[in-house]
């Protein structure tokens, strides 16, 4: 049975690196076997999160479910049954774009926060799946973790999705022309990501 890699896409421009990087991670996932499948958050329909706390109040495992109707189900159930995930998001004003921080925000029901109780916990501490983080910037890439908080905003995605990130791709110099071609060596490290992923 083969394996399989969902990806979350949280860039606005068609084509952009990210939208070419995470293709390049699925390739090397495909290229080992694995089934793959992204998911573009700018087609997709996801309501803000308005803190109701509804799906943080019944205790168990098991994720809480959003009142909300809107795509979000659907993604989340296909990330469960996944066995990686892919993260992608470009930085803007020093953090993931405003799609997949609403995404981020609307994973809340992985948590178990009941009114009373002073801080929200984690449902479980299993982490089933793998996975690869990526942003891109205008910035050198080494400065991304450490100047933005892409990288901590993504982490924290994996982790409520219950993914241990195995990899991470960071690319700078991202917004030199309109039209900027993924650099061969960076496809090639991205091609690599995937394979562990597979």
């Amino acid at each position: 049975m083969s394996r399989k890699v969902v990806a979350i896409v949280g860039s606005y421009r068609k084509g952009g690196m990210i939208d070419q990087a995470v293709e390049a991670i699925l390739e090397g996932a495909r290229a080992r076997g694995a089934a793959t499948q992204t998911v573009q958050l700018r087609n997709c329909h996801i309501e803000f999160c308005t803190n109701c706390r509804n799906c943080m109040q019944e205790p168990g495992v098991t994720r809480g479910k959003c009142v909300q109707q809107d795509d979000l189900e659907e993604i989340l159930s296909g990330i469960e049954s996944a066995d990686s995930v892919v993260l992608g998001s470009p930085v803007n004003a020093f953090n993931v774009t405003a799609l997949f921080r609403r995404f981020l925000e609307r994973l809340v029901g992985y948590g178990y926060w009941p009114w009373g109780q002073e801080v929200p916990k984690e449902r479980t501490k299993f982490k089933p799946r793998k996975a690869v983080l990526v942003a891109s910037a205008a910035m050198p890439g080494f400065l991304i973790p450490c100047a933005t908080g892409a990288p901590r905003a993504l982490r924290t995605a994996a982790t409520l999705l219950g993914a241990k990130p195995v990899g991470k791709l960071w690319i700078g110099l991202a917004a030199r022309e309109e039209h900027q071609e993924l650099s061969n060596q960076t496809r090639l490290r991205a091609r690599h990501l995937g394979a562990r992923l597979a």
